[in-house]
């Protein structure tokens, strides 16, 4: 019989939650979303997630990835998403709300779980960076599977900011770049993460690498390229496995 739990994943626009069948990392039944809350502070947020459970009908421990740097459940930084968050224990909070443990982790980290196990790096060796852009610009490091959490490299900076205001999925809208321009500035952070690290993959994710084929051709690195295969659904998809798992 096989096992679900529940995965949420916060985007900018959109917070995503679905069952997923953790033995093959596939979604079960419908994905449910609701719009991210403006404010996205806390009360508002958590009521999200308590009505996309309601939805699911979720039992035991469920997962939730965030734009944040997360140690041992609490948040740590809010570049995209309300200040309130910064230093409020997300897991116990929402754990008191649901009546059922809570595993809550980087949503960086999380797609890169769902890459890595089930996905575009299943049995990729050496060093692999998960990289999700959209809002801003996630980062996901492993060393032969094993994950280094919290990287956040979207906000080193470059060309005098931070990366992910200049090469996210969001500057590439705001801006109305179009594939070839939004690829040159891509590269660049490519080149900036293969001097830090050289990787050995790259797999690029988020709901832009839907369109990988218009963007692929036009990037450039010495580490393999590749896309992520759950696109939108990985961080929805890793959540779930990190509450299978108990990764914090």
């Amino acid at each position: 019989m096989s096992t679900l739990r529940i995965g949420i994943d916060v985007g900018g626009s959109s917070i995503k939650a679905a069952c997923v069948d953790v033995d093959t990392g596939r979604v079960v039944g419908e994905t449910e979303s609701v719009r991210t809350p403006r404010p996205s502070s806390v009360p508002p947020m958590m009521d999200a997630f308590v009505e996309l459970d309601r939805r699911l009908k979720g039992e035991g421990a469920i997962g939730l990835a965030f734009p944040s740097v997360v140690q041992h459940g609490i948040a740590r930084t809010a570049a995209n998403i309300d200040k309130s968050w910064i230093g409020v224990d997300a897991a116990a909070l929402l754990s008191e709300r649901l009546h059922r443990p809570v595993v809550f982790l980087n949503d960086a980290d999380a797609a890169g779980i769902a890459e890595l196990r089930f996905g575009a790096g299943r049995g990729a060796r050496g060093t692999v960076i998960m990289l999700t852009f959209g809002t801003g610009i996630g980062s996901a490091i492993f060393v032969e599977g094993h994950l280094l959490p919290n990287t956040e490299f979207g906000h080193m900076e470059l060309n005098g900011e931070d990366a992910e205001l200049y090469a996210s999925a969001r500057v590439r809208t705001e801006l109305s770049l179009d594939w070839p321009a939004w690829a040159e500035r891509v590269n660049l952070y490519l080149a900036r993460m293969h001097a830090l690290f050289w990787p050995d993959v790259f797999i690029l994710g988020g709901a832009v690498s839907e369109n990988f084929a218009a963007f692929g051709p036009l990037l450039k690195s010495p580490a393999e390229i590749r896309p992520a295969q759950f696109a939108g659904q990985a961080g929805v998809i890793g959540s779930a496995l990190a509450a299978a798992m108990r990764v914090s």
